[in-house]
């Protein structure tokens, strides 16, 4: 069966962001946000402990890495871009260690303060599997350690001055809001304000409760879950109604919704909207989705490409996360992977015709 018209269009339009992906030119992308330590602990989990129905842990080894916005740097600087980092550590080991492996893989952190006194965020995730079936483990438990005192204000203030200085040679502003206070109401709109009179597009991936942070921001980014949740607090009767709501509200151009295994979908402030099929086979939800989708469209729009164009880019990101192992710290974004899955789908399209 030959194709559509319409797939070849989507073919070449998968060809292009191939070559936009390879070509792309190392332009500054100021990120602001939450940093924070990933943790995982490996092991068996054959028996249950004699005194509470809790699985007990053999552990076997243990892996780190930088998560939340370092997690965005490191898929960025993957790509060619230079991405500089605005964000809070405490002057803890967690803070060290985060340092340590940012510069490891060389990822700018003089844009990162230290802050005494101050916990450093870490999330420690449980893994593990019985001994007979290593191929098939488990999340057992998560446990955070994180401040529980707003960041001082002078502090969040400095790092937006900061942040907003650096924003005079930047092709695009990421606000990757955690809701661990970096940044303030104040702080967000004052970043908002200084990006969009210098023409500069914003994304953010904030939390639900930080949408009315970033109004005026060019692309919002949640997954479908959250859009859900949105939808059921705000008495829609659908996604598409919920997400013209939450657009109009806060003043957002458009909404990327990653909805893993069900595709990835473009809202937009003019009603329109784009959907794009998953097409990875068994695929699984994993740690990784949402900033894998928010290096993708920072790099469509980096490439000076349109929103739709970003929103077919970070539906192969997520397809290529949602390929992985969902157990593992292998979950950033890299160049070379996203390539390979654009030439995949397209290279499928072409044998699904014979």
């Amino acid at each position: 069966m030959a194709l559509s018209e319409e797939d070849w269009v989507t073919h070449d339009n998968l060809q292009k962001l191939r070559r936009a992906v390879e070509g792309l030119e190392a332009k500054k992308v100021v990120l602001v946000g939450d940093v924070m330590l990933d943790r995982y602990v490996h092991g068996y989990s054959n028996n249950l402990d004699p005194t509470a129905a809790v699985p007990v842990l053999k552990e076997t080894h243990r892996e780190q890495g930088a998560g939340a916005a370092a997690h965005v740097a490191r898929g960025l600087l993957s790509f060619g871009l230079r991405p500089q980092l605005f964000a809070v550590v405490g002057d803890d080991d967690a803070g060290r260690e985060l340092l340590e492996l940012l510069e490891d893989e060389g990822v700018p952190t003089d844009g990162i303060a230290v802050i005494e006194g101050r916990k450093t965020t870490v999330k420690t995730r449980l893994i593990a599997a019985r001994e007979s079936l290593i191929n098939q483990k488990q999340l057992l438990m998560r446990w955070d350690s994180e401040a529980n005192e707003p960041l001082q204000e002078e502090a969040s203030l400095e790092i937006t001055e900061r942040a907003c200085k650096a924003l005079e040679s930047a092709a695009v502003l990421v606000i990757s809001d955690y809701g661990k206070g970096v940044l303030s109401d104040t702080g967000a709109h004052q970043l908002v304000a200084t990006a969009t009179a210098a023409g500069i597009p914003i994304i953010s991936d904030p939390k639900l409760t930080g949408l009315h942070r970033i109004s005026g921001a060019r692309v919002a980014i949640m997954k479908a879950r959250g859009l859900n949740l949105m939808r059921r607090r705000i008495g829609s009767e659908d996604a598409s109604e919920a997400a013209k709501t939450i657009l109009s509200e806060n003043n957002i151009d458009s909404l990327l919704v990653a909805g893993g295994e069900e595709g990835t979908t473009l809202y937009k402030s003019d009603g329109t909207s784009l959907h794009i099929a998953c097409s990875a086979v068994n695929p699984r939800q994993q740690i990784g989705l949402l900033d894998a989708a928010n290096v993708a469209m920072t790099t469509a729009l980096a490439a000076g490409l349109s929103l739709e164009y970003g929103c077919l880019l970070a539906n192969s990101a997520c397809e290529v996360i949602l390929a992985g192992d969902s157990t593992s710290m292998e979950t950033v974004l890299s160049a070379r992977a996203l390539a390979t899955r654009l030439d995949e789908v397209a290279w499928s399209m072409h044998i699904s015709q014979r």
